[in-house]
C-alpha cells in the first residue's frame, strides 16, 4: 500500500455535485488517490468535519490604489487573511497607468505580488480605452495568462461609452476571452449626487441615494444587448439589486451566455447601515451600495436558481480612520470598498445553507468550483479531483464563531460583520499539501504564492 506524503482520514468530503466519506491522500501538493484506508507519512483525522477544494475569490483588490488613498490590506496580509476564511485563490486587478503599455502593467502587478502573496494568485486586466493600440495588446495580454477584461460604465477616467464597450466587446470575443462589467449608469449617478451636494446633503446617508437600483439595472441591461451584438461572454460584476438580477435572469432565459456574481454585503446587508450616527455610516460606503431587503431576497433566490453564478467579495478595505473619513465632509469623497476577503466561506455556510437558502454542494459551487471553471483554473483549482492541486479547507460544522474585527487577520480597523453569530468556521486550510492555517492562526511559510495563468477556453454556460 502506497504511503502518501500526507492522507486527510475520515472526512465528509463536499464537491459541487456530490457529498461522500472518504480519504484523501496528498503527494508532491497534488491530490493522488481518494479512497478508504490510506496511509500516509503525515496524517489528519477529519471525523466530524467538512472537507471542500479551497475557495476561489475571483474579485479582490489589494494594495489598489484609490485617489488620494491606497486600500489597506497588502499581498501579504490580504492573503494571509484569505487563507485563514478557507480561500486558497484569488484573482485581483491590473490597473495600467499613463503610457504603460498593458504586458507591462501586467508584470508589474504580478511581480509586486510574487514574493508576498501567500496564496496562488490570478489577475484580471482592466481596460479604460479602446484605441488601437490597446485594442491590439489584448492577445498578447490572453497568451500571458490573463483571459479577463474589466471594463467600467462610471467611474472618470475608467468608464467607456457604448462604442467603446462595442470595440472592447468584439476583440476580446475574437481571442477567446471574457469581458467583465462594473455596470452602473453613470448619467443617473452624476445627476443625483450633483442634486445632493448642491442641496448641502453631504453625510454618508446619500451615497446609497445617489446610486439608485435603476442605475444599475438600466447599466446591466444595455451592456447585456452589447454583449447580444459582439457575442462575447459576459461576466456581471457585484449584482446588488432585484432589478438586475432580474435582467440577468431573463438574458439566460433567452439562451444567452451571461454570468451575474454577487458579494456577501449584499445578501446580508442592508442601506439601513447608512444610518448609523455620526459618521460611522462610512464603513459600508461601497458601490453599488447596500440595498434593501427585498433586494437580498431577491439575489438568494437568483443563487438557489442558478442565475447569479458566483460568490466573490469585492475586498477593498480602507481604514476608517484614516482613510474613510477623507470624506468626512462629503460623501462623495468617502474611499468607497468594504473588507471581506477572511469571512465569505463561513458566512455563506451559516446564513446561506444552514438557513436552507441554498444546499452544500451550491456552497462549494459557488465559492470554490464555478470561479475557477469561469477564470480557466479548473480542475486544477476548485476541485478535489485527482491531479489537482492539493488545496484544501478542513471545515468544522460545528464551531460557534462571533466575528469580530479583533479575531480577523484583515489589515483594517473594523468589519462590517461585526456581531454576527456563525455555526460552521474553517478549522484547517492546506495549500498544495501544506498545512498553512491552523485553528484560526497562519503558520505557513510566507511568500509562495504562484501566479496562476487563466486558459482563454472559458466556462460554459451550458455546464451547470
Amino acid at each position: 500500500m502506497t504511503d502518501f506524503d500526507l492522507v486527510i482520514q475520515n472526512g465528509n468530503i463536499i464537491s459541487d455535485k456530490e457529498s461522500f466519506f472518504s480519504d484523501i491522500g496528498i503527494s508532491a501538493g497534488k491530490i493522488e488517490k481518494i479512497g478508504h484506508h490510506l496511509s500516509g507519512r503525515a496524517t489528519i483525522d477529519a471525523s466530524g468535519k467538512i472537507v471542500l477544494p479551497g475557495a476561489v475569490d475571483s474579485h479582490v483588490h489589494l494594495e489598489m490604489p484609490a485617489g488620494m488613498t491606497t486600500s489597506s490590506d497588502d499581498w501579504e496580509s490580504g492573503t494571509i487573511a484569505a487563507a485563514c476564511g478557507g480561500t486558497t485563490s484569488i484573482i485581483d486587478f491590473v490597473e495600467p497607468e499613463g503610457n504603460q503599455t498593458l504586458l507591462q502593467a501586467l508584470t508589474d502587478r504580478r511581480n509586486q505580488a510574487l514574493g508576498r502573496s501567500v496564496i496562488d494568485f490570478g489577475l484580471h486586466m482592466t481596460i479604460t480605452n479602446s484605441d488601437k493600440n490597446t485594442l491590439d495588446q489584448i492577445p498578447g495580454v490572453i497568451s500571458a495568462g490573463v483571459p479577463s477584461f474589466k471594463v467600467y460604465t462610471t467611474y472618470e477616467g475608467f468608464l467607456l461609452n457604448d462604442q467603446e464597450l462595442l470595440d472592447v466587446m468584439e476583440t476580446v470575443k475574437n481571442y477567446g476571452g471574457l469581458v467583465m462589467v462594473h455596470a452602473e449608469n453613470d448619467a443617473i449617478i452624476k445627476h443625483k449626487q450633483k442634486s445632493f451636494l448642491k442641496e448641502g446633503k453631504l453625510s454618508p446617508r446619500y451615497h446609497p441615494l445617489s446610486r439608485p437600483d435603476v442605475a444599475e439595472a438600466e447599466a446591466i441591461h444595455r451592456v447585456i444587448a452589447l454583449a447580444k451584438v459582439a457575442g462575447v461572454r459576459l461576466y456581471i460584476v457585484h449584482v446588488s439589486t432585484a432589478l438586475g438580477a432580474n435582467e440577468i435572469s431573463s438574458a439566460i432565459s433567452g439562451g444567452h451566455g451571461i454570468m451575474g456574481e454577487t458579494c456577501p454585503q449584499y445578501l446580508l446587508l442592508t442601506d439601513q447601515e447608512y444610518e448609523r450616527t455620526g459618521f460611522d455610516g462610512a464603513k459600508y460606503v461601497c458601490s453599488p451600495p447596500l440595498r434593501k431587503s427585498a433586494d437580498q431576497s431577491a439575489l438568494w433566490n437568483a443563487l438557489s436558481q442558478g442565475d447569479i453564478k458566483t460568490i466573490g467579495t469585492d475586498h477593498c478595505p480602507f481604514m476608517f480612520q484614516g482613510q474613510k473619513d477623507l470624506g468626512i465632509d462629503k460623501f462623495t469623497k468617502i474611499p468607497g470598498g468594504i473588507p471581506g476577503i477572511e469571512t465569505r466561506l463561513a458566512l455563506l455556510y451559516t446564513f446561506g445553507v444552514t438557513a436552507g437558502r441554498i444546499t452544500i454542494n451550491q456552497w462549494v459551487d459557488l465559492c470554490c468550483t464555478i470561479p475557477a471553471k469561469i477564470f480557466g483554473f479548473y480542475p486544477q483549482k476548485g476541485s478535489l479531483s485527482i491531479g489537482a492541486d492539493a488545496d484544501v479547507i478542513i471545515f468544522d460544522p460545528e464551531k460557534e464563531v462571533t466575528i469580530s474585527n479583533s479575531r480577523l487577520h484583515e489589515h483594517v480597523d473594523y468589519s462590517p460583520y461585526e456581531g454576527m453569530k456563525l455555526r460552521g468556521y474553517p478549522e484547517m486550510t492546506i495549500i498544495h499539501g501544506n498545512v498553512v492555517v491552523r485553528d484560526g492562526e497562519f503558520v505557513g511559510n510566507k511568500g509562495q504564492g504562484k501566479f496562476l495563468p487563466g486558459s482563454p477556453v472559458l466556462y460554459e454556460i451550458a455546464e451547470t
